[in-house]
């Protein structure tokens, strides 16, 4: 049996959870927007064509935040084909995904489907083939009251009051030469800088994310932050980042161990941006927006379904990296929010991509059922229990051997404490893959008075590390009562499963 000793002190924390941590992504490929969100016709549908169903899933999970409309596709987009009278919108080829993009449904609709999901919009502009003057005009469009070109067709194409779209990202993975419209570090860093100078004098009081490395194993990875920020430091917020994960050649204890590789991707970013600060004498701070990340068999769509979707020809809206989830997929995307979580000081944005089918924590069928994946369960707690301050943890974990990392923690863990409420959440994960975990919570400054709830996400009983919810069997994976749980001298002490992500919480006074 793997041990861990987890403590926790009420004075050691790192910063008020920031909400925006729980955000999603909204992009056009694949099945996200139609036949995802969006499918008029469908039993399910409103009036508008949004899936009642799927939006049911949406509150549930409860994303703060989605970044729309990419991505890739952003960077060939032009936003004036997603507005207006929609019988009078062009049909477009989409390089980026190889599709053919109808634009039934743009800008509008939309900031309409966020509205009814309760999120907040992060809009993305297409500094692909599109720069300066395109990104202010959809600022003045989207944002500013009337009485100008732009603002005024806005109020013309029925939205008479501004959308008022605080979250900006300035284009999507420029640094990849799989983008269109692929740029160095140093033409990137110039043309954010001057779209961002460009689109404040529209509307100063927006924020801006400036594109960061496609992934932490790009060959400029570190430079390119460097060079985009020594030109755009004043004149951003945030630098992206974005990171997928996947198990290759079964090893699986790698793979469940992916939350390492994230805390050093995170930690390096961090120290470009300081050193960019330091050097530049700037006096504002920049922060992160991990605004793409999870889990993705990468592999399977370079190999082989890219391949098919070009041999395919250019349809509308095709399947497209529609990843089942598995239960070890849902302990690693529970130790990545976990990362998250622990780095809430500086990733002050995060984006689970995507939202609604395309490697997605929800599934849709065309005229058929909506249903939630094994990875759905982790956001969902961790978005609805995550409250007040995050907890600096210390762990004293039995190790577990890994091919890619070495020796790392068996029991990865984040908490938060809510006074306001006087809860305690612990979010914690057993990577073992054989062995269960015994894991005991000393508390200091505060007294564990009982446990509200505990439950645990692990293999089904006859199932195993592959099971996952499918169409016809929607509830093979999810959290279960974690019985093992309980408060002893003082201490809590609970067993966690081999392979399992759990989270407890605690009813606590402040001792």
């Amino acid at each position: 049996m793997t041990r861990a000793r987890i403590t926790i002190d009420r004075d050691f924390t790192i910063a008020d959870v920031p909400r925006r941590l729980f955000g999603s992504f909204v992009e056009h490929m694949g099945r996200c927007v139609y036949t995802g969100i969006f499918e008029p016709g469908h039993p399910q549908a409103d009036e508008r064509g949004f899936r009642r169903d799927v939006l049911q899933l949406v509150k549930e999970l409860g994303p703060t935040v989605v970044r729309y409309p990419g991505g890739n596709f952003v960077s060939g987009y032009l936003w004036e084909d997603g507005v207006g009278p929609v019988d009078q919108r062009p049909r477009r080829l989409d390089g980026a995904w190889h599709t053919i993009e109808t634009n039934a449904f743009g800008l509008h609709e939309f900031v309409e489907w966020a509205g009814e999901a309760g999120v907040e919009v992060m809009e993305a502009v297409n500094l692909g083939t599109r720069g300066v003057e395109e990104a202010r005009a959809l600022v003045e469009y989207a944002n500013h009251p009337g009485g100008t070109y732009w603002s005024d067709l806005r109020r013309r194409n029925g939205a008479a009051d501004p959308f008022d779209i605080r979250l900006w990202c300035l284009g999507n993975e420029l640094d990849g030469p799989w983008q269109i419209g692929h740029k160095t570090a140093h033409e990137y860093g110039r043309l954010a800088q001057e779209t961002a100078k460009a689109m404040r004098l529209v509307d100063p009081t927006i924020e801006l994310v400036a594109v960061g490395s496609s992934n932490r194993q790009m060959p400029t990875f570190g430079t390119w932050e460097h060079t985009v920020l020594t030109h755009a430091y004043e004149e951003v917020d945030y630098i992206s980042m974005h990171a997928y994960y996947q198990e290759r050649d079964g090893d699986a204890a790698s793979f469940l161990a992916e939350g390492v590789d994230m805390d050093a991707f995170i930690d390096g970013v961090i120290a470009t941006i300081d050193a960019v600060k330091a050097a530049g004498k700037h006096r504002k701070q920049v922060d992160i927006s991990f605004d793409e990340w999870n889990v993705w068999d990468q592999d399977r769509y370079n190999d082989h379904e890219a391949r098919e979707i070009e041999a395919a020809g250019w349809r509308e809206h095709p399947r497209l990296i529609e990843d089942t989830y598995d239960v070890a997929d849902a302990v690693v995307v529970g130790t990545l929010l976990h990362s998250l979580l622990r780095h809430g000081d500086r990733v002050r944005i995060a984006n689970q991509a995507q939202l609604v089918n395309v490697i997605a924590p929800i599934r849709s069928e065309e005229g058929g059922p909506a249903w939630r994946q094994s990875i759905f369960w982790p956001f969902a707690r961790m978005a609805r229990l995550a409250q007040g301050r995050i907890l600096r943890l210390a762990v004293d974990s039995s190790q577990t051997s890994t091919r890619k990392f070495g020796d790392v923690d068996a029991i990865d863990a984040a908490a938060t404490w809510d006074e306001a409420s006087g809860t305690i959440a612990l979010f914690v994960a057993n990577r073992s893959l054989e062995e269960a975990g015994d894991v005991t919570v000393d508390l200091r400054g505060l007294a564990a008075t009982a446990i509200r709830s505990a439950e645990v996400l692990t293999v089904p009983e006859g199932g195993d590390r592959r099971s996952a919810n499918v169409a016809d069997d929607q509830d093979r994976v999810g959290l279960v009562p974690l019985r093992d749980a309980g408060i002893a001298d003082g201490a809590v002490r609970a067993t966690l499963p081999p392979m399992s992500w759990a989270v407890i919480v605690l009813d606590a006074a402040t001792a």
